[in-house]
């Protein structure tokens, strides 16, 4: 896997090319690949070159840090001050905050420089970015096919090479399976490492703020720069990560205590069951000590999930009404009539889907019943991954149990598209970070991605073994040739 971040950042700070030359490169190629993938739904073009020329600025005078003129793109449910931000959905055009999410706070402080917002689900809602009011986004690999959800967008660009890297948003698995849909790496981080201040809620005691990159070099560079506590955000956590980007490299995985539950790898694609044991066989064969672990409540993940998941969203999205912002019907008779074809119009059919089954599962005479046990049932699961985290290191999971659908695959039921969360779920519910890491292609010539597991705050622990991975494994995954490649 290609490193892009530092490479570039060397560039910059030789003087062998500005930040504005670069940024303009990366614009040409955006004008000239997001048609073929349609990866940015609105462009920051001219607030790019303004960040470019900050970012000449601090070049100059010795202020830069690694990300300094490095163009990357926001997920559009990110919020940046000024600029269009929609999550995807009719409900929301025209929409554009006047703030900025803490994460864009703290890049835009050190140089970065915003192309765009990209594709996604609408609001968030999805594993193949198809819910989309924009049209789905196409995955470089094979435009035949989807590139996952809801961070599809983000996934795109940055395999295309229209973006260095971008940050998105990961509830139930948004990060880690375009990530392995488009062979990238993609990290969702401990509950709390990141503020989501900014972040367009779908589930809140789930959703967390992440990084989609080519290498796990560029992704813990990132991550150094957007992790801390937060002020504005009283679920962040004061935890010091220290800088994980410099250390990368300087331990090997000998003694590493590795995790295997075979309920991971219980119905999951065979392609994808014989990658991910060959990578498990790869760290064996370098000294780290494989567990074989227990995890029958994996069984119970999907509908706690998706109970949670929708109950908060029924909650998150009651704001959307027409009043305040964002879509409103051009005739009704009184309010009611106004929220009412506000709602209709304005959500798609798997928003609607999951709203009311969220309602439902709070509704009176049902609380108990579905909502007060699924929550019952996290403190089991947290309870179990905290104990298994007392005898391993990282566990080692598929990161999706197939690759990437073809385009319009709905399968049987939305339930179907539903169990393709079935390996990232977990990760979400517990609240623990974990790592989508690229290991080769299947038949088809798609990409497997697999989890690398750790525990809260582990976040170190998890890049180390992954970078392990990159620099030693026969990784067979190319790289993308397109795009902006220096």
């Amino acid at each position: 896997m290609r490193e892009i971040i530092a490479p570039l950042s060397q560039m910059l700070k030789n003087g062998d090319i500005s930040s504005a030359e670069l940024t303009q490169k990366y614009i040409d190629a955006i004008e000239n690949d997001n048609e073929k993938y349609n990866a940015y739904v609105s462009k920051t073009f001219d607030k790019a070159m303004e960040n470019a020329k900050t970012a000449d600025a601090m070049i100059k005078d010795g202020s830069a840090t690694a990300l300094t003129g490095i163009p990357m793109t926001l997920k559009d449910n990110i919020c940046s001050d000024g600029d269009l931000t929609t999550c995807c959905s009719k409900i929301l055009e025209g929409f554009r905050p006047y703030y900025d999410s803490t994460v864009w706070s703290k890049l835009k402080a050190q140089g970065a420089v915003m192309l765009g917002k990209t594709n996604m689900d609408e609001f968030a809602m999805g594993s193949t970015s198809e819910t989309s009011c924009y049209g789905a986004p196409l995955n470089p690999r094979n435009v035949n096919h989807v590139t996952g959800g809801s961070s599809g967008g983000v996934a795109a660009a940055v395999t295309a090479n229209i973006a260095a890297y971008g940050l998105g948003s990961d509830t139930g698995g948004s990060i880690r399976q375009p990530a392995s849909f488009c062979g990238i790496v993609g990290l969702k981080p401990t509950y709390g490492a990141v503020s989501r201040y900014g972040l367009i809620a779908y589930g809140s005691s789930l959703d967390q703020i992440g990084v989609l990159a080519n290498s796990i070099k560029d992704t813990a560079l990132v991550f150094d720069s957007i992790s801390g506590v937060d002020i504005n955000d009283q679920t962040s956590v004061d935890f010091d990560f220290g800088n994980i980007a410099d250390t990368l490299g300087q331990t090997n995985v000998k003694g590493l205590k590795i995790g295997v539950a075979r309920e991971y790898f219980e119905g999951i694609n065979d392609e994808v069951k014989d990658a991910v044991f060959e990578a498990i066989n790869f760290f064996e064969a370098n000294s780290a000590e494989i567990i074989d672990i227990k995890l029958p409540v994996l069984q119970q993940t999907l509908p706690v999930y998706y109970i949670i998941a929708c109950a908060e969203a029924s909650s998150n999205l009651g704001r959307y009404d027409g009043i305040r912002y964002g879509y409103r019907p051009e005739s009704f008779n009184d309010v009611e009539e106004m929220i009412l074809k506000t709602r209709t119009e304005g959500f798609g059919d798997e928003v609607k889907r999951r709203i009311m089954l969220g309602t439902y599962v709070l509704s009176s005479g049902y609380y108990d019943a579905y909502y007060k046990k699924a929550c019952l049932l996290r403190q089991n699961l947290i309870a179990d991954f905290d104990e298994i985290f007392t005898t391993c290191d990282v566990l080692i999971a598929p990161t999706a149990p197939n690759t990437a659908f073809e385009l319009n695959f709905k399968g049987a039921s939305p339930v179907e598209m539903y169990l393709s969360d079935i390996a990232t779920v977990p990760i979400n519910i517990t609240g623990v970070p974990a790592i989508s890491v690229p290991i080769k292609n299947d038949s088809n010539g798609l990409p497997i991605g697999m989890q690398i597991i750790g525990k809260k705050f582990a976040e170190k622990t998890i890049l180390d073994a992954a970078y392990f991975y990159e620099k030693n494994a026969d990784i067979k995954v190319e790289n993308f040739e397109g795009g902006v490649v220096l």
